[in-house]
């Protein structure tokens, strides 16, 4: 995995000092910026990590180019922002979005701290 990059941390009530909300590895912010560059309907957009229902283990992530929206937490990481709605905050702290490629295919992967379990397809998860 490449370097991590994240410069905004919240407090665990119970875990010493503050864990970082959400962080990207290079590989990661720097696929971001190339499909950024890519895709027009993107400008003037951030880029939005999310939680949501679904997959076969109860919840799946999301990602997207979005607009802020009020109560949306942001990651500075360098060039990129990146916005997490308050709804996906809990699931997601001290959660690690890589972007890998292997022999298997190409794509984001998120190892989670606060995920009990996966699927056998690796997309979604259970708390």
């Amino acid at each position: 995995m490449s370097e991590a990059l994240s410069t905004n941390s919240v407090n665990q009530p119970g875990i010493g000092g503050p864990a970082p909300l959400l962080t990207l590895t290079e590989n990661a912010v720097a696929k971001v910026t190339q499909f950024y560059d890519k895709m027009p309907e993107a400008k003037g957009k951030f880029f939005r990590v999310f939680v949501e229902g679904g997959g076969c283990s109860g919840f799946q992530y999301g990602f997207n180019f979005d607009e802020e929206r009020p109560g949306d937490d942001f990651i500075d990481c360098g060039n990129l922002k990146v916005l997490i709605d308050p709804n996906s905050k809990p699931y997601l702290i001290g959660s690690v979005v890589d972007f890998v490629e292997d022999f298997r295919g190409s794509g984001f992967t998120v190892k989670n701290p606060n995920s009990k379990g996966t699927c056998g397809c690796g997309t979604s998860f259970t708390v």
